[in-house]
């Protein structure tokens, strides 16, 4: 067993499957975790670094999932969460179903949430541990035809900055926010999004360079770190950008039919 243990969320594929990897490169004891039996799967080819792996499959999108998780850990110290579990869900709001955008909102932030507070409580009063959140350039973006995850990543984005504030005084916490822009992941295709430019864009960021971005950020103790140059760029034009015109930006790379031959 290793002195230091993390708990990785949406680790089966994407970012989190490489934060996961990091980690127990890293020689972390690990916990990963995704609403998907494809997590214990992941959790065998993270176990070539010798390190404890345990694999949950929970719903982190409900109170009784992240409470599951947080039970899995066995009352074991978190020196490590990285809140990487997130839902997206393409196009129009009107044509959404409700259980739907629901379980965007309740994977985004209600679980984020919850898990942050539950984590974070033991690591301020100890004062020590670190947390990685993914958030997103996003946020920045009113999205059209991706309305409720560009608002739930405004959430967390908003979030994350607000309570870094509020725990300034615990100096031995670090909290970091990661915000890539599009990652070529399975994202796209589980948001219905494969008919839009920015699903088939053959340029979205490779999932591993974006989780060497976080991990290296929160390592450093940095408070953000927007993953890639070209995010960088947009995310700062957002500021200056009336909301009317990012919306139609957005509107050219998330409206179904967008999609490139």
């Amino acid at each position: 067993m290793a002195n230091k243990f993390a708990i990785i969320t949406g680790a089966s594929t994407g970012i989190g499957f490489e934060l996961a990897t990091l980690a127990a490169k890293d020689g972390y004891d690990i916990l990963v975790v995704a609403d998907e039996p494809l997590i214990n799967a992941a959790a065998e080819d993270f176990k070539q670094f010798g390190t404890d792996v345990q694999s949950v499959e929970a719903d982190l999108s409900s109170f009784e999932g992240v409470d599951q998780l947080l039970a899995a850990a066995g009352g074991r110290q978190i020196d490590l969460l990285c809140a990487n579990a997130g839902r997206g869900l393409g196009k129009a709001f009107l044509d959404q179903d409700v259980a739907e955008w629901r379980k965007v909102i309740d994977t985004n932030v209600v679980g984020t949430s919850y898990l942050l507070q539950k984590v974070l409580r033991d690591m301020v009063a100890r004062n020590d541990g670190k947390v990685l959140v993914t958030g997103s350039i996003a946020g920045y973006i009113p999205g059209a035809f991706q309305a409720v995850y560009n608002g739930t990543k405004s959430y967390v984005d908003s979030f994350v900055a607000a309570i870094q504030n509020e725990i300034k005084e615990s100096e031995g916490v670090t909290l970091t926010n990661l915000m890539p822009g599009p990652v070529e992941t399975e994202f796209f295709d589980r948001a219905h999004m494969m008919d839009t430019s920015v699903g088939t864009d053959p340029k979205k960021s490779d999932p591993a360079d974006v989780a060497k971005d976080g991990w290296d950020a929160v390592m450093a103790g940095k408070a953000a770190i927007v993953s890639g140059w070209k995010n960088k760029i947009q995310s700062a034009v957002a500021n200056i950008t009336p909301n009317a015109v990012l919306a139609e930006q957005h509107r050219k790379m998330a409206e179904p039919g967008t999609a490139k031959d």
